[in-house]
């Protein structure tokens, strides 16, 4: 089974999900397969890891969300840090991220996060943040800050971002496109039916137009899009929405399995077979993806550096028969 340090039982702030605290328990019927198994957290790499974000007084996603993921990442000192605060304004039924009226924003983060990029000496890092439909631009300026502050603290590390949808906010993901990450992420989460109950804050093709309008902005940034399986989806609807993300050409899709971080959160449908992964890995590759990761473990950020580099070379090889014609 998964093993997750839950490094936040102690936590003495009010209940991380106050909306959900009145909600009948989902049931917990399905047990978690051998497949779904990851080393716990421990090692000396990931005591060092932890104690640069400690010193700088930062959030990761990978904390805060329960990462399954967080013992193997943090040993390779590959972290993705979470911006803007660890309240998020909306309250999906997936997600193990706190929810509430946020905190202003912290001016001097950017630096904080330029600093530690360059102390664990990262070659590629992810910047994801928490939905703050409170600010006036959704946090999009506190992203380009953050991705100034990584290009002067550490020049040769390349960025990919995880962004929130920027919902209502005129001019917000022109303004994070301008700072050139290199990767562009923003995760569909689950295939349009279920939005209403997993992801009801949220707009499906709000989603795809996001990711299409960054291609249409700049040709040469990444984009990316993950989903979760589990939560009761139809094989066709994935296979619709992969359709749907290569009209939109994102180049690298993420399929994981869901885990059910508490009774409040939406129950587990179903646990998706190792070989039901590999059938979705090859229909995404022959349907046009650039990069396709698709395993019961796979998270968004789950090897980010590595799959960045595969990404180059995968649009290299595609652009070589054109460049040599």
């Amino acid at each position: 089974m998964a093993v997750v340090l839950d490094i936040l039982k102690n936590d003495p702030r009010p209940p991380r999900h106050p909306e959900k605290a009145h909600r009948p328990d989902q049931a917990v019927a399905l047990k978690k397969p051998d497949w779904i198994r990851v080393k716990a957290p421990g090692s000396k790499a990931w005591g060092e890891t932890r104690a640069i974000v400690r010193e700088h007084g930062l959030v990761t996603v990978c904390e805060e969300a329960g990462c399954p993921n967080i013992g193997e990442c943090w040993e390779k000192r590959h972290a993705t840090f979470m911006i803007m605060g660890d309240t998020c304004t909306r309250a999906c039924a997936f997600c193990n991220v706190r929810t509430g009226l946020p905190d202003g924003l912290d001016a001097g983060e950017p630096d904080k996060i330029g600093d530690s990029v360059a102390k664990l000496g990262l070659h590629h890092v992810v910047i994801t943040s928490v939905d703050r439909d409170d600010l006036k631009d959704g946090g999009a300026e506190h992203f380009a800050r953050t991705i100034a502050a990584i290009r002067r603290a550490s020049p040769g590390t390349t960025v990919e971002i995880l962004t929130p949808d920027f919902l209502r906010k005129d001019g917000a993901l022109e303004a994070v496109v301008a700072a050139k990450p290199d990767v562009f992420n923003h995760n569909l989460e689950t295939v349009p039916s279920k939005y209403l109950t997993v992801r009801p804050g949220a707009r499906y093709f709000h989603s795809v137009r996001l990711l299409q309008r960054v291609k249409e902005l700049d040709p040469a940034i990444f984009t990316k899009s993950g989903i979760m399986v589990g939560l009761g989806e139809e094989r066709n609807e994935v296979l619709q929405l992969m359709d749907d993300l290569r009209s939109a050409d994102v180049d690298f899709l993420t399929i994981g399995q869901y885990l059910q971080p508490s009774k409040k959160h939406h129950a587990v449908m179903r646990f998706v077979p190792p070989d039901e992964f590999k059938g979705y890995e090859t229909t995404a590759y022959a349907k046009g993806f650039l990069l396709v990761s698709a395993t019961p473990l796979t998270r968004s950020s789950h090897h980010a550096g590595e799959d960045f580099a595969r990404l180059q070379a995968a649009r290299n090889a595609k652009l070589s028969p054109a460049l040599s014609a």
